[in-house]
């Protein structure tokens, strides 16, 4: 599957939920990313808006063919990374609990993508907000231990353990 997606690389990052996909359960639709070395034994991670480390996703939009290229545009937009797919990881379920579910953090089905990061740019939309690092197996897995949809994406990845 490995494929060079082209990406467009606006320098704005696509905001609000107008264009959002939702799957036939009303779910949101969320395409991300995991953004490997060439020699897969670092993933790069990006701090999220509460602080914590995650993978790069978000939602898949109306104007988007496929969910790879929501994948590959939301790792631009949060990584300032360029990438190649190599792999779909397939559907990934929210594991979240009802209880912690809002309008403005509906339920979601997740689709991922292992990549391989081509290229870093020094500027990329949401550099202001969000920081980027590579790290290891061991700690990404710590670092997701609270977000289990992300970690079973890692975990389907070809990521040298």
């Amino acid at each position: 599957m490995s494929k060079m997606v082209e990406q467009s690389r606006s320098m704005e990052s696509r905001v609000g939920r107008k264009n959002q996909r939702y799957g036939s359960k009303g779910e949101r639709l969320v395409a991300g990313v995991v953004p490997l070395s060439h020699d897969k034994t670092r993933v790069l991670m990006i701090q999220s808006t509460g602080g914590g480390w995650v993978l790069p996703k978000g939602g898949w939009e109306t104007d988007e063919a496929l969910a790879q290229h929501a994948a590959c545009r939301e790792a631009w937009e949060e990584a300032g990374v360029i990438c190649t797919v190599h792999k779909d990881l397939g559907l990934i379920p929210d594991m979240r609990p009802s209880s912690v579910l809002t309008s403005s953090a509906p339920k979601a089905s997740y689709q991922f993508f292992e990549v391989t990061v081509d290229r870093e740019e020094d500027q990329w939309p949401e550099m202001h907000k969000r920081k980027r690092q590579w790290v290891t197996y061991a700690q990404a897995a710590a670092a997701l231990a609270g977000r289990p949809e992300l970690l079973e994406a890692l975990n389907r990845s070809s990521m040298k353990r």
